[in-house]
């Protein structure tokens, strides 16, 4: 299924000369979520995935139907300060600033294999932070998923030689 139908442009947001991909029509589809969690589900299928994690607050969305669809546990990881518990931290760069991500210390143990969800692939910057928490915990990666790649920031080498699904390219 064709989602890009579904994806709206939304310019100079969240600030000016950036050109925001707006997935809420997506979300308001049933076909189009559906289309799209069942196919990211099939390409991860057999990789033994035990937890998923998806940053806030999109990747929570698409992270936590992609656990329930693919039997594993779901991991948040959320900006500083909004966890309860002992946390891990990572920092990185957008293509509008800098930010960073924390999951609780305890969320992914030595033997879990991960699948790291968001809904844009840019600059690659917060998906190399959420694999770097995965490798603090002794975690592996078995690979990320995208909704949108915007395949002009070539944020895809940061993520080393994982496994990458993307279901729309925008250049």
């Amino acid at each position: 299924m064709d989602l890009s139908p579904y994806i709206r442009d939304i310019p100079d947001f969240p600030k000016e000369g950036i050109l925001f991909k707006d997935i809420t029509p997506l979300l308001a589809s049933p076909e189009g979520f559906r289309s799209a969690i069942d196919t990211i589900a099939e390409a991860f299928a057999d990789a033994g995935i035990t937890k998923v994690l998806g940053a806030e607050a999109r990747g929570f969305i698409f992270g936590g139907a992609l656990a329930y669809k693919l039997g594993a546990g779901f991991v948040p990881a959320r900006k500083p300060g909004k966890l309860p518990w002992v946390t891990t931290r990572a920092e990185y760069a957008l293509e509008y600033g800098t930010d960073s991500l924390e999951i609780h210390a305890d969320a992914l143990e030595d033997g879990d294999v991960v699948l790291i969800v968001d809904d844009v692939l840019a600059t690659g910057g917060t998906a190399a932070a959420k694999n770097a928490l995965v490798a603090a915990t002794g975690a592996r990666t078995a690979g990320f998923a995208f909704l949108i790649e915007l395949d002009a920031l070539d944020g895809r080498q940061k993520l080393g030689d994982s496994t990458i699904v993307s279901l729309i390219h925008v250049d």
